[in-house]
Formats: C-alpha cells, structure tokens, sequence
C-alpha cells in the first residue's frame, strides 16, 4: 500500500450524504486508512429552485468534482444518480459499494398507501420521473413540485401542506427513517431511478490509492448501475426526462444473468413506454444500449421530450444526464 497519510473523503453537507459518506469512510477504515470527511456545499444545496431550471443533475456534483481535480480531497462519495452519466475527464468511478434498497417510499399522513389515498390528496415530489409514473396510474391524487432536504420533505406531510410525499427507500434507511414509510412502492409500477439506493467512490485517475480505494466495490451492484446507466447514456436523457431503470442480477439456465427494466413517459403520466431485456452480466452497459434503442425504435424521444431528445432542448447529441431526483 502507498505511503499512509488522511485520505480526506468530499462529501456534500446534508444529514443523508454525511451519513453515507460516514458508512464508506468506516470501509475504508477497515481497509486500514485513516480517514476524514470534507464538507462541501454544492449548488444544489443552496438553491430552492427546481433542478430542472439549475441545471439539473450537474448542481450536485461539479463542486465536488471541482475539489477532486484540484486536490482538495482525495476521493468523494456521490448518490450515484446524481452523477451525469458520461465520463468525467481526469476522474474515475473507482468503486460501487453494495446498493441500499433501490425502490421508492410512500410517506403518507396517517399510514396510508398510495392506493388509499383519496381523489384529490396532495402527494408532493421533486422528481418528473416520480410524478410521470404516479400520474399514469390514474388514481386522481394532484402531485405537487418539492425541493429540500429529507426532513423539510416530510414536513409538508407534518405540516398538512401534503397529503403524502415520495422520497428513495435507501436514503430513509441510511438516516434510519424507515418507519415513516407507509408504502415502498412496487417497481413494475414506480421504477426508481438509474442507480438509485447506490453510492459511488470517485478519485482521480492517476490517485496512488485508486486501488485500494477499489476495494470497496461489490460487483453484481457495479453490474446493476452500469446497465442502468448505459441506458441513459444511449437515450441521452435530457435534465427533464422522466426515465425510470432497474436492474436485477437474476439466475438462470445459463448461470447469472441481469435483467434490466426501463421506463419512459409523458411528463404528465399520460403515456409512457415499459419494456425489459435480459443479457449478459459481464457486459452490463450493452444490456442498456439494446435496451435504449428498443424503447426508442418504439417511440421514446417523441414521447419524453422535444423534438428528437429525451427533455433535452438541443436534442439528440447533448451531454447525457442523469436523473434530476434529489438524492432522497
């Protein structure tokens, strides 16, 4: 192992990405490295704005990234939905620890299920692809835009300006909130994001550590989000599209093999596109490029977006995105 000295681990700020950032310091600590957390506030942070009006995906991670390139930490920990899906220069996804619950949650006034809640009632979320795949299901709830962290979400339930709001299982989890969960919603009819629940450890290419640092990795989640992202990079999913994706290793004859499903929609819930494919777990990010260009055979970039990109103004060719959601 290279000399020993802090590894000074980038985090943003909030009580869910210390949290996590906390669980990967503790691995790495186990590894025998000496670690500390960098704070870091990000655009993301200090901006109430809708993220589809700042900039999408990039306002929580460019600070970060910033730092690593210019020294200041040595790795950081990211939501790995919140990381665009094309390559950084300079940088590398060095691992992907095991991935917390994937799905979404339901946090519902007095122990409600989405199914229960009456025609009218309030559900709030940040997210199109959430409010698209919610809206399509035609249950007459109105689904109303939120920003903030964990705890200013589920006060509008609290509070009654909500009836219910929609946050990630794995960051309730990790804050040890599951018990405000009334429902985790199904996937065959919320699919979360692209590596949703999933953490990723990015360093510099050419950092003395990237190999110890990799130790971390677990790879049937590696496998799962980088099918899942070679999806939205073949899609080119612009800053608004609502695109959901799930993979899962699964068995079968042959051995082990992912099993990818994918969603596309209207903004307003009105159509969407589901479609699934199954594929080599060696080859992940080939699995979501056949899977992308089904859904797009079918339609895709007519339906989610303007012109011929998925929610991108200029359309096919843009630097792909990930999804907008909050990393709850």
């Amino acid at each position: 192992m290279p000399e020993q000295h802090v590894v000074r681990l980038g985090t943003r700020r909030s009580a869910l990405a210390t949290t996590q950032s906390g669980w990967v310091a503790e691995r790495l600590r186990e590894l025998g490295l000496q670690v500390e957390l960098v704070e870091i506030t990000t655009q993301g942070d200090v901006s109430a704005a809708p993220l589809t009006t700042i900039g999408g995906t990039g306002v929580f991670a460019s600070a970060i990234r910033e730092a690593l390139l210019d020294g200041r930490v040595d790795c950081a920990v990211h939501s790995l939905k919140d990381l665009p899906s094309a390559p950084e220069p300079g940088l590398v996804i060095a691992a992907v620890p095991r991935r917390e619950d994937p799905r979404d949650a339901l946090c519902a006034r007095d122990g409600l299920t989405l199914g229960e809640l009456p025609a009218g009632a309030v559900v709030g979320t940040g997210s199109p692809r959430r409010a698209a795949q919610i809206a399509a299901l035609g249950l007459g709830v109105e689904l109303v835009p939120i920003r903030g962290n964990v705890d200013t979400r589920l006060q509008h339930v609290r509070d009654g300006r909500c009836d219910a709001v929609v946050l990630a299982m794995a960051g309730l989890s990790r804050l040890g909130l599951r018990d405000v969960v009334t429902e985790a919603l199904d996937p065959v009819q919320v699919l979360p994001a692209a590596g949703q629940g999933a953490l990723a450890l990015e360093c510099r290419e050419d950092h003395p550590l990237r190999e110890v640092f990799a130790r971390v990795e677990d790879p049937e989640t590696r496998a799962c989000v980088e099918a899942e992202r070679g999806l939205l990079a073949r899609l080119e999913a612009g800053c608004t599209a609502p695109v959901g994706a799930l993979a899962e290793v699964v068995e079968s004859e042959d051995g082990l093999e992912l099993s990818l499903r994918a969603f596309v929609g209207s903004a307003d819930g009105s159509d969407g596109l589901r479609r699934s494919l199954t594929g080599s777990w060696t080859d992940p990010r080939d699995l979501g490029h056949r899977l992308a260009d089904l859904l797009l055979e079918d339609g895709a970039a007519e339906l989610a977006g303007v012109g011929s990109g998925l929610g991108s103004p200029g359309g096919v060719g843009q630097t792909a995105h990930q999804s907008t959601d909050h990393p709850a």
